[in-house]
């Protein structure tokens, strides 16, 4: 096994032990009073939805790592991987549709659905996650556009959010979810600014087209990775508030009026 295969095989193991010691309080809790083989398939549900978080984590730091380095084989196991990702998403839907069928009480069935609408998302993640592989393995053959220099801190950004939208479902703290959706605004506008300057080099250049539009397929897949932790955030915010925030304004003061049911209680 070449080293830098085992570098990659032990970082996405911390990235796994990172999050099931950052899942046991969560996993430790236990909802309402229900039979023990609920909580124990309520915790089996829970510890796969932070696995799949991980994966999806690390394929996207992968994803752009894979970029900067210009390494074609670690693109390609990204894209390899993503169907751990995808399985887990099936065993979820699975397992929440098992306790469903058990009657869960108000706070259950709202994680359950929610866990279900996160766990969609993680998916859409690691497929755009495998997008910019995808796209960095066609870029690879080039010189490289002095915007290249500009995704890594996007894609930082994008991760951030995502890991702090799932470190709120985590800790069960509404407050910190409710901070992630704003930093989406900033992602957009690197998006933005990369697209506009990445249209003014293939203006200039047309031998660049073919570079300059692999890159914005690379941002949007950033920009749209951003969109995904900013949705994980707002049910983070829906399951312990029960308010809500979609299609919000969250710049204007919060309404006074009562927060919307938007599942079945």
């Amino acid at each position: 096994m070449s080293s830098s295969h085992s570098q990659r095989r032990g970082s996405q193991g911390e990235d796994l032990a990172f999050h099931r010691h950052a899942a046991s309080g969560l996993l430790g809790h236990r909802f309402a009073t229900v039979p023990e083989l609920t909580q124990n398939a309520l915790a089996s549900l829970k510890e796969k939805l932070l696995t799949m978080a991980s994966y999806a984590e690390a394929a996207v730091n992968r994803a752009v790592k894979s970029l900067v380095r210009r390494d074609d084989d670690l693109a390609r196991q990204t894209r390899e991987e993503d169907d751990r990702i995808d399985s887990l998403e099936k065993e979820i839907d699975n397992d929440a549709v098992a306790l469903l069928g058990q009657q869960p009480g108000p706070f259950n069935l709202r994680f359950i659905l929610i866990a279900t609408k996160i766990s969609q998302n993680l998916e859409r993640v690691g497929d755009e996650a495998t997008t910019i592989s995808r796209r960095v393995i066609e870029l690879s053959n080039e010189p490289q556009l002095k915007q290249a220099n500009s995704i890594p801190p996007m894609g930082a950004l994008a991760v951030q959010m995502l890991k702090d939208a799932l470190d709120a479902f985590v800790n069960r703290d509404p407050a910190k979810a409710r901070a992630v959706i704003p930093v989406d605004k900033k992602v957009d506008e690197m998006n933005k600014r990369l697209h506009g300057e990445l249209t003014a080099v293939m203006m200039e250049k047309p031998e660049a087209i073919s570079r300059g539009l692999n890159l914005m397929v690379i941002c949007k897949s950033l920009e749209r990775i951003a969109d995904h932790a900013t949705n994980v955030a707002e049910e983070v915010v829906f399951l312990y508030e029960g308010e809500d925030i979609r299609h919000q304004d969250l710049d204007r003061p919060p309404s006074s009026a009562p927060a919307t049911s938007r599942h079945a209680s």
